[in-house]
């Protein structure tokens, strides 16, 4: 990650080595290796990689300092050092070292998938020359691993670097990957010596990103990249034998120039094109290699809210962009059922229903919802149509599902509604607290960074959660309080802080305001009282209380385990006011760390999709800002407030609201209380969807719009540490499907605009002359893996860490501000005695529509389940695959358990993915809300169970990973592989070289 590295690098102290002769400016500590890259110096190196660190396997990069071999890899900078490359010693030495290597290594490149131009085991033949091995190659005895849906491991092509075991021992921190070092045939190995498709493994895909030749290959590459990687396989092997056989007389030179023709032959039909994951709020970019519309693989390397990383859905879920089900032409509806209709036809109609229901009742009897997983170009012109063609603040996006009571406890507080530093500050903090997250499924990548943190470097880790998920297992304190009592507890550890005198008080002092009144709110969360209300015990919260005064940095991470409650706005107050006690805000490795659901739900917010904001969080009743826009748009504007898509449902009910328009979102299976949901798109007089499928909201729609994925599109994202990231078009748009960007401004159009935008840039040009924060944003300073974090002044100049100057308030200073507690309004009673939670989970994307396409994905996780803990089990006869009724009193679902050790108690939990609308975890939830941004309380729903007489598989196949047994171990282990019989340090035997060179 590039903040973390220069972060690092700025620790190190300037110094310099000799190299070659030649002084090379350095950092003390910083490894050799990368002072040699640096410098432009071609060294070999197969096992490094400067997102691992050093492994120190291949042995292939020796060089001499003061006289001595040593792998470059693994030596850190002195200062002053003399380092020689090219001295007959070295150059042997790492010529052996690699020669062993092509021992574990059958190189057939002319006909290999991977001869890309980047596999390393081919580019260091080259780079040194190799003509003839010296190591005879030795088969293993071991078949190839086909057992996982998108990869394969071939052993015989496996070189033992053991890059994957280290990325997934420490980057990703999975821990399933191992090598059998004392073995007689070492090998890869999946928890211990499981087929890779029935072990532990994420399907991340580290390992095969990481991979420096084919060993570890995507199935999707396999037979699709070359020119000769089709052919059937007995051909195959025999090409494979050819290639063998010729290269004892010939040599690697003729052969290798060959395989380099057809590899900038394959250049010709292979695109690789950047864009930003379209699922969590991550904001993972990548490059997608594409030959024709079949997507090739998924490449990630230096993105910078991600490096190499990815989860299965970055990585592997992109089927859905081909699928069967994908709407490629407008539909009207007739009766009952759909036709097509051209472009024309379905634009003008929309356009004169908008009208005529807008002359009849007034521009705010229309609705409008952009979406967060579109762009942030997309979101404006959403907003923009609303406002400045219908003229209405009725516009809203799906953050109101999530985040936004965090934003609105960061706005009372610090004055800006997003994360207050970069995931790499996260990365650095002495202190994670994560409350209501299940981060390794919900926010996978920006989880492997805490565990990465966590693991090698002793980062503390507290976990309040009321299920024992991934993150809470490695916790150093898991603490489960009673469901919806966040508030409480935090209240209860900042009035211990404080009457403790353990607050930052010179920070309280010179940056903080509010605190005597604040002081004044805390009286009644005393330690005792939040036991007897949280089931905390107060010793705990005493630990927790010393945990944050004593780290040196916390960040507080939480996610819809807090705002989906009554009280989510509160108890995120709660949080900043405990970090603002602490003083653990304007610093590095400090702060506060909402994430973010969609990958675009901060940027769709910031665009000012909200009912009462125009971009940049500018008030819609303020008129200065009003007169701004209008002044740009030539147009008068709405003076109100509008209304938001929880109050579009009723007004909907009430008759007021009478027409919508919804981009995006499967609002009848993703909002809370779809029954009443349903009822009320059945009473709209007119209904837009527009969606890449026909999902099942769209079935109530009037007229259904094709619109295009991430893929089909240029545009920009924010992710959840405000970042702005371009994506490029990967693919065109399929069939007569539009980017959404096209489709409202064909609406707009239609109504009567005269919009004539031709590129998304021009939009984001609009944006910045509107949007303080967005000021200095182009498409030029965000080319390629480019980013910029606002607040983005005009000069281009970003802000990683928010807050260094002060607080967006007037006197510069944050607010402390007294919250209050919210009870759950569905606590379990007599007839509904279980508490119902729910959430995301690993494989699946919200509600599924995307990932279900992926075969890969659902085979894992094929459908929707109810986990209930061991002792609810055995009490009510219980086991996984039985079906029961789970009943709310707002709805019912049949579901099939699943017994597990992650919910325990009277506690339950759905994931929010079902294949069918009727299994719906929002049959179940309510219509209550949070109090001040009424996003819905979906965290707070009592059930009863059932007991049906009919009993299934279990929910979730063996083959999934939960059902694995990781095998953790600090890395590699290198020292094992240097233990063996068969090791020696690479120069230290006699061997025939054709290098040269001054001893």
């Amino acid at each position: 990650m590039n903040d973390a590295t220069d972060a690092k690098n700025d620790a190190f102290p300037e110094t310099h080595v000799v190299l070659n002769s030649v002084p090379q400016h350095a950092r003390r500590g910083e490894l050799l290796i990368d002072v040699l890259n640096r410098s432009g110096l071609e060294l070999a190196q197969v096992c490094y990689h400067p997102q691992l660190g050093p492994i120190q396997t291949c042995d292939t990069c020796l060089v001499e300092v003061d006289g001595e071999l040593v792998r470059a890899c693994g030596a850190r900078v002195r200062g002053g050092e003399v380092v020689r490359t090219e001295t007959r010693a070295a150059r042997a030495a790492r010529t052996d070292a690699f020669d062993r290597l092509l021992g574990n290594h059958l190189l057939y490149c002319t006909v290999c998938d991977n001869n890309n131009g980047n596999c390393t085991v081919h580019n260091t033949t080259a780079l040194l020359r190799v003509e003839h091995q010296r190591t005879p190659y030795h088969p293993k005895p071991y078949v190839v691993d086909d057992s996982h849906p998108f990869y394969r491991y071939d052993p015989d092509q496996c070189i033992l670097c053991g890059r994957c075991v280290e990325a997934c021992q420490n980057l990703q921190v999975n821990e399933t990957l191992s090598i059998d070092w004392e073995a007689p045939h070492p090998r890869v190995l999946w928890d211990g010596g499981k087929p890779a498709g029935e072990s532990s493994c994420v399907s991340c895909g580290h390992c095969v990103t990481v991979c420096p030749c084919n060993a570890l290959m995507e199935k999707s590459m396999l037979g699709e990249a070359g020119l000769f990687t089709g052919i059937p396989l007995p051909v195959f092997q025999s090409a494979v034998n050819l290639v063998k056989a010729a290269e004892p007389s010939v040599g690697y030179g003729p052969i290798l120039s060959i395989s380099d023709a057809e590899h900038a032959v394959r250049e010709g039909s292979i695109e690789r094109t950047k864009t930003v994951c379209t699922y969590c709020g991550v904001g993972c970019s990548f490059e997608v290699w594409t030959k024709g519309r079949h997507i090739l693989k998924v490449e990630p390397t230096h993105g910078p809210a991600n490096g190499v990383s990815t989860c299965v859905k970055g990585k592997f879920g992109w089927d859905y962009v081909a699928a069967k089900e994908r709407l490629t032409t407008p539909l009207i509806r007739e009766g009952a059922t759909f036709r097509k209709a051209t472009w024309n036809e379905a634009l003008a109609f929309v356009a004169r229903r908008l009208r005529e229901l807008a002359a009849e009742s007034g521009p705010d009897a229309l609705g409008f919802i952009a979406s967060s997983k579109c762009t942030n170009e997309e979101a404006f012109l959403m907003q923009k149509l609303a406002r400045s063609v219908i003229g209405t603040n009725n516009v809203d996006n799906c953050s109101r599902y999530c985040q936004s009571p965090a934003t609105m406890g960061l706005w009372r507080t610090v004055g800006y509604g997003g994360d207050s530093g970069s995931i790499s500050d996260i990365e650095a903090a002495g202190l994670v607290i994560a409350i209501g997250t299940n981060t390794a499924e919900s926010h996978p990548v920006l989880a492997t960074r805490v565990k990465r943190a966590h693991k090698l470097r002793g980062q503390r880790l507290v976990v309040v959660d009321v299920r024992e998920h991934e993150m809470a297992r490695r916790a150093d304190l898991f603490v489960r309080p009673t469901p919806g009592t966040d508030f409480v507890w935090l209240s209860a550890i900042a009035k211990y802080i404080l009457d403790e005198q353990l607050e930052d008080k010179a920070f309280l002092e010179q940056h903080v305001n509010g605190l005597d009144e604040f002081r004044a709110s805390l009286a009644p969360w005393t330690l005792e009282r939040a036991q007897d209300i949280t089931g905390v015990p107060a010793e705990t919260l005493k630990r927790l209380a010393h945990e944050i005064v004593d780290a040196d940095g916390t960040c507080v991470l939480w996610a819809m385990g807090v705002t989906q409650q009554r009280g989510g706005s509160e108890t995120s107050t709660a949080i900043s006011n405990l970090l603002l006690v602490t003083g653990n805000y304007m610093r590095p490795g400090a702060g506060s760390y909402p994430l973010r659901g969609h990958n675009n739900v901060q940027g769709a917010s910031d665009m000012g999709a909200m009912p009462n904001f125009v971009g940049g969080y500018q008030r819609v009743d303020d008129p200065e800002v009003r007169a701004k826009f209008e002044a740009a748009w030539n147009v008068s504007l709405p003076t109100t407030k509008g209304l938001d898509n929880h109050e579009m449902v009723h007004a909907i009910h009430d008759g007021k609201l009478r027409g919508l328009y919804l981009k995006g979102e499967d609002m009848g299976l993703v909002d809370a209380n779809v029954n009443v949901v349903e009822a009320a798109f059945e009473k709209l007089d007119f209904f837009v969807v527009q969606d890449v499928f026909f999902s099942h909201t769209a079935s109530f729609a009037d007229v259904v719009l094709p619109a295009s994925p991430s893929l089909e599109k240029d545009g920009t994202f924010t992710n959840t540490e405000r970042r702005i990231q371009r994506l490029y078009e990967v693919l065109a748009p399929l069939g007569e499907s539009r980017p959404d960007w096209r489709i409202i401004q064909g609406v707009a159009n239609a109504l009567g605009a005269n919009w004539q935008y031709e590129h998304p840039g021009e939009i984001m040009a609009e944006i910045a002359s509107l949007v303080p924060l967005y000021a200095g944003v182009t498409y030029e300073r965000l080319a390629g893996f480019a980013s910029l974090q606002w607040p983005v002044a005009h000069d281009g100049t970003d802000t990683p860490l928010l807050f260094t100057n002060g607080f967006p308030f007037p006197d510069g200073k944050a607010q402390l501000y007294p919250a209050r507690f919210i009870e759950p309004l569905e606590p379990p009673d007599d007839t509904f005695d279980l508490h119902l939670n729910n959430g995301r989970m690993l494989e699946h994307f919200h509600e599924g529509n995307m990932t279900f396409k992926t075969e890969g994905i659902a085979s894992r996780a094929p459908d929707t389940f109810v986990e209930v803990g061991l002792e609810l089990a055995e009490e009510r006869g219980l086991e996984s695959g039985r079906f029961v009724r789970l009943v709310s009193r707002h709805g019912a679902v049949k579901v099939r358990v699943l017994v597990t050790n992650r919910v325990s108690g009277n506690i339950l939990y759905m994931p929010m993915n079902a294949r069918s609308a009727e299994d719906a975890v929002n049959r179940l939830t309510g219509s209550h809300t949070d109090l001040s941004t009424h996003t819905p309380a979906y965290k707070d729903v009592a059930v009863r169970m059932e007991l049906l007489p009919v009993k299934g598989e279990s929910p979730l196949p063996k083959s999934n990973f939960r059902f694995g047994t990781p095998t953790p171990q600090r890395g590699v282990e290198v020292e094992r592989k240097w233990r063996r019989a068969d090791y020696t340090f690479p120069g230290t035997e006699a061997f025939e070289t054709n290098a040269s060179g001054d001893d």
